[in-house]
């Protein structure tokens, strides 16, 4: 490439987005990341793209919200333009309702779903049905329609096409040039603490599997702090676990199999299902877990996309779109709680 208008540094799902969303803008841009596309957490097994609960609300849960709405026409022109299906799908999700606290709490939270969720998606309280959906000791499930799936590889792998399709190749390395985006998980995190001697967030590990199962057309479950959630290609994918003190990045062991155990108790059609893979790895926590994005303090051209940790696919239509904005036009779109100087 002659010249570049912006480096993205990291091609896990905010480095390939915001690269996506900068093309579109007619910017030239180069992709490095040493280890290829979606090498971190990015290149898990989960994919549940769940919103937090509709009450106490803030800006981290407006934010997401739009991108939440916005995922559907995102992942659509993403596939258009590279042909490679991202496993997009709002196909909802199911959480049980343990106790009358909790029913009380959930009918509460239907009216503040109502009135924040701009009626575009729905929760609200029904009766616990057969099939594909938790046990319920009330006999109701909280069912809402804004929830999503998708595969965080082909997602990754969707965006790389599309980036390709517009003669954007992911390089091992490349010289910086242009603006920099620095969107490298949570060695980034580290490296930007270490960078402002402070502590800016860490990575916490996450165990979780894979069932062959077919229930494509099923929504999502969340059991026990345990999300289930159905893919477009066959396979459950359960997870997951939360370690913040780890000896290896990438190994599996018993908590994993513990997750494997719940999910086959929570849900009978998992109970005689195969285990196709499981999966490790270290995902991204800023300290005020919410992403952190916006300016590099103190190293100007330089921009800071990082801290997805568990809800980054969910985030990651809308932060593209802030981030181009800043990097692109200088327009500062970034919420309250989401900039570097917030963790500090």
């Amino acid at each position: 490439m002659a010249s570049v208008d912006v480096t993205v540094r990291g091609a896990g799902i905010f480095g390939l987005s915001i690269a996506w969303a900068c093309v579109q803008r007619g910017a030239r841009v180069q992709v490095v990341d040493p280890f290829g596309a979606g090498a971190g957490s990015s290149g898990g097994l989960v994919g549940a793209l769940a919103p937090h609960v509709p009450e106490n609300w803030n800006a981290k849960k407006a934010f997401q919200l739009e991108s939440l709405l916005m995922a559907e026409g995102f992942w659509a022109g993403v596939q258009a333009a590279g042909g490679v299906s991202s496993g997009y799908g709002r196909t909802g999700r199911l959480q049980p309702i343990m106790d009358e606290n909790g029913l009380a709490l959930a009918r509460a939270r239907a009216e503040g779903a109502a009135e924040l969720w701009q009626g575009r998606a729905v929760w609200e309280v029904v009766p616990s049905a057969e099939g594909f959906s938790p046990a319920s000791p009330t006999g109701w499930v909280i069912r809402d329609t804004l929830s999503a799936r998708m595969h965080p590889r082909r997602a990754c792998a969707a965006l790389v096409a599309a980036l390709a399709a517009r003669g954007v190749e992911v390089q091992a390395e490349a010289p910086n040039a242009g603006a920099v985006v620095w969107a490298c998980g949570w060695r980034g995190l580290q490296a930007l603490s270490d960078a402002l001697e402070r502590k800016v967030g860490d990575g916490v590990k996450g165990q979780s599997a894979s069932f062959r199962c077919e229930a494509r057309e099923a929504p999502q479950l969340f059991v026990g702090g345990l999300h289930i959630v159905p893919h477009a290609d066959g396979t459950v994918a359960i997870g997951s676990t939360t370690e913040r003190e780890f000896s290896s990045e990438n190994s599996v062991d018993g908590g994993c199999e513990d997750l494997i155990a719940r999910a086959r108790e929570a849900l009978p059609a998992l109970r005689d299902a195969e285990v196709v893979e499981r999966w490790a790895g270290v995902r991204p926590r800023a300290r005020t877990r919410a992403p952190v994005l916006g300016e590099w303090p103190g190293r100007a051209g330089h921009f800071v996309a990082n801290g997805g940790f568990k809800i980054g696919f969910g985030m990651a239509p809308k932060v593209s779109e802030v981030m181009a904005d800043l990097v692109l036009d200088g327009r500062d779109q970034v919420p309250e709680g989401f900039r570097v100087e917030d963790c500090l």
